[in-house]
């Protein structure tokens, strides 16, 4: 099968730029670089902030730090960029992340197509001139024939689900959107509502310093350790000494990192050898016992039984109240079905006499008040407030962006009962728009920098497919896109996931349609697939010519 050839254009209008490219994380440095650099578009970034780094600009709280490691959370597309970066840690902090982010700004010269201090806030394609028109919260319109969204999974924050929040007279900070540095808690009152990965990760720092830090906990998290420390240069020398087949081998992996001790089934060995296993990857730290340990922990609840036990097994060791230690332990989904977030000393922290645990599932928060937060059984007074209440994951970035498709089609009624892609990048009904690691992607289970270059790479080729042929507008056909969005939910319903409130499934935010996110396949069979499309002439996908050919 090949690519629908449709009708030309009749348009000659002639647009602004080649492309519009919204955020300056990893996703849009990597497509300016792409499309300005080695296409000879012309492109023009739109970057909230007033600097460059997405997620890494925004996430400033104590302890924000990557959960793969370095050496492969890292782009790969530059042999030189990969040999003249050091990294200092195995799992890179937030600040050193964004210093890299700012050295490959820097080194390529991307600041100055990218416009700072700039909001999208609509996106609407002109079917009559066969164009996108973006505007901006300042008023700016500009014209391209391509926008690409490099606006991220987790960059809109959710808003918190109890009122007063603005009636606080001491400091709010919220971990998605943190502005300022250093905070000094010494001696403070402070609250951290919230036990995701970011949650936990500032946990573990506010409690070294804080006066009295009390935790608000609604859902325990199965937190293992991330194994951090200074990077060992020997290791670092041999990644480098190999990078090519280093990165071969990631993005042959489920989770694009180069693992490869993975046993077949947590059934199929004896207790003694499925606990060394266990015990073996734990000391290990990162992602290995998520998902270098057994292949069907996320498939068979059985399985995940055993894992979920050990991890409960090692909480009670190391918190010394066993009352504490029960809250911490999670009991009520399986383990990996919310993303797993990656400690340091998160569970000794609760053996400090200045840290305390509340448990909201049993006393839910009523309210933030003037002096602190008033649960259902108690009113406690603080002097800070840490709001960890995660995201509006994965659609939400892009529906904050007021995008408009063919006949005024909003993409929020598009998505009103979940998102609708074809291949997790493009959307039918909006043509010559593309998301970088979009829902339906591998996306968040997948090692982001080799996600966001596969995606990149895969829309450069097709812009290029289109001018090498003439053609003007890709937009993938309704029934390739149904055929993708059936296909990515029978993948998930066959694992665990889809029995678990988390934001993989959108569950997290009230009113939210609750649907997996996630094209679960694995990044191996996604690349697959996307090859295979190209290879058949852009399966899936209608092309328009770009003018009226001459008679």
């Amino acid at each position: 099968m090949t690519a629908t050839i449709e009708q030309p254009s009749t348009s000659t209008a002639v647009t602004d730029y080649d492309a519009v490219v919204i955020g300056a994380g990893f996703a849009g440095l990597y497509a300016l670089h792409k499309f300005r650099d080695r296409m000879g578009m012309s492109v023009r970034v739109f970057e909230a902030a007033d600097g460059v780094g997405g997620t890494w600009y925004w996430n400033r709280y104590p302890g924000a730090r990557c959960d793969i490691e370095s050496v492969h959370y890292s782009y790969s597309f530059d042999d030189q960029l990969q040999q003249e970066w050091v990294w200092s840690e195995r799992f890179a902090a937030q600040p050193e992340i964004l210093r890299y982010l700012e050295h490959v700004a820097d080194r390529f010269d991307l600041r100055r197509d990218i416009q700072f201090d700039t909001r999208v806030d609509s996106m609407v394609w002109d079917d009559a001139d066969s164009m996108w028109r973006v505007g901006t919260e300042a008023g700016e319109t500009v014209t391209a024939k391509y926008v690409i969204s490099g606006a991220g999974n987790l960059s809109v924050p959710k808003t918190p689900e109890f009122d007063g929040v603005d009636s606080f007279r001491g400091k709010v900070f919220l971990t998605g959107n943190w502005r300022e540095e250093n905070v000094d808690f010494s001696g403070k009152r402070v609250a951290v509502i919230g036990t995701g990965s970011s949650g936990i990760q500032a946990i573990s720092e506010v409690a070294k310093t804080a006066g009295q830090l009390t935790v608000f906990q609604r859902t325990p998290n199965y937190a293992t350790p991330i194994g951090n420390g200074p990077a060992d240069a020997d290791e670092v020398a041999a990644v480098k000494a190999d990078y090519s087949a280093v990165r071969d081998a990631s993005r042959n992996h489920f989770l694009g990192v180069p693992y490869s001790q993975v046993q077949p089934s947590a059934l199929a060995v004896s207790a003694e050898e499925r606990r060394a296993t266990f015990d073996a990857r734990w000391n290990a730290g990162g992602f290995r016992l998520f998902i270098d340990s057994f292949q069907d922990i996320l498939f068979d609840k059985q399985a995940n039984d055993t894992i979920a036990c050990y991890i409960r097994e090692r909480i009670h060791e190391r918190v010394s109240d066993p009352a504490v230690a029960e809250l911490l332990a999670p009991k009520d989904y399986p383990y990996g079905t919310k993303r797993p977030p990656l400690e340091t000393d998160y569970y000794e922290a609760f053996n400090r006499d200045n840290v305390s645990l509340v448990d909201i599932k049993k006393a839910p928060i009523e309210a933030i008040t003037e002096t602190g937060v008033r649960t259902a059984d108690a009113e406690y007074e603080f002097d800070v407030i840490i709001l960890a209440t995660g995201f509006d994951a994965m659609t939400g970035p892009l529906l904050k962006l007021g995008i408009v498709g063919r006949g005024g089609l909003k993409l929020s009624d598009k998505w009103a009962y979940g998102p609708r892609t074809y291949l997790g990048l493009t959307v039918n009904g909006f043509p010559n728009l593309f998301i970088v690691t979009g829902p339906q992607s591998p996306s968040v289970l997948y090692n982001m920098p080799l996600a966001i270059e596969d995606h990149v790479d895969f829309i450069g080729d097709a812009i290029a497919y289109l001018r090498d042929g003439d053609l003007d507008i890709i937009e993938p056909t309704l029934e390739a896109e149904d055929a993708w969005v059936e296909g990515a939910l029978e993948i998930s319903s066959q694992t665990l996931l889809p029995g678990t409130d988390s934001w993989y499934m959108g569950a997290n935010v009230p009113g939210k349609p609750r649907i997996c996110m996630l094209y679960l396949g694995g990044a191996p069979a996604y690349r697959a697939i996307c090859d295979d499309v190209v290879a058949n002439g852009y399966d899936g996908f209608v092309l328009t010519p770009a003018t009226v050919p001459a008679i």
